[in-house]
């Protein structure tokens, strides 16, 4: 299980590659092989009542949570953290470049017995 949650300034919207981001993000987990790719799930949330610092400027921000499925060394879970705020850093490279930019990143873990699942999706991987 990971699932992840953008939260991103409406700011962003126009240039932002929303969709690409998380595309990339799944990919990253994917790639780690450390997660089962049928309980991989990202989605965003453009947020348009936001206040950035004193909200004088138009300021953006993209907060991403982590949740995983507890059972990962500390050392797995402390690289898939950073591999996914590397891939925002360089997603957002050109904005953060041209604009004031936050970026942010947490990640937590469930414990098995706090987490229920129905999904038939893994399935479909389990043929490959």
């Amino acid at each position: 299980m990971a699932h992840l949650i953008f939260e991103y300034s409406a700011n962003l919207a126009a240039d932002g590659d929303i969709p690409g981001l998380l595309r990339k993000a799944n990919h990253v987990l994917i790639d780690s092989g450390l997660f089962p790719v049928g309980g991989i799930r990202s989605r965003a949330l453009r947020l348009d009542e936001y206040c950035v610092a004193d909200g004088d400027h138009d300021d953006a921000f993209v907060h991403a949570t982590v949740k995983i499925g507890a059972g990962r060394s500390p050392q797995a879970v402390k690289d898939t953290a950073n591999a996914l705020f590397d891939m925002m850093k360089q997603h957002f490279a050109v904005q953060f470049d041209q604009r004031y930019l936050a970026l942010s990143l947490e990640l937590s873990e469930f414990p098995e017995a706090g987490t229920l699942k129905h999904n038939n999706i893994h399935k479909r991987y389990a043929k490959k």
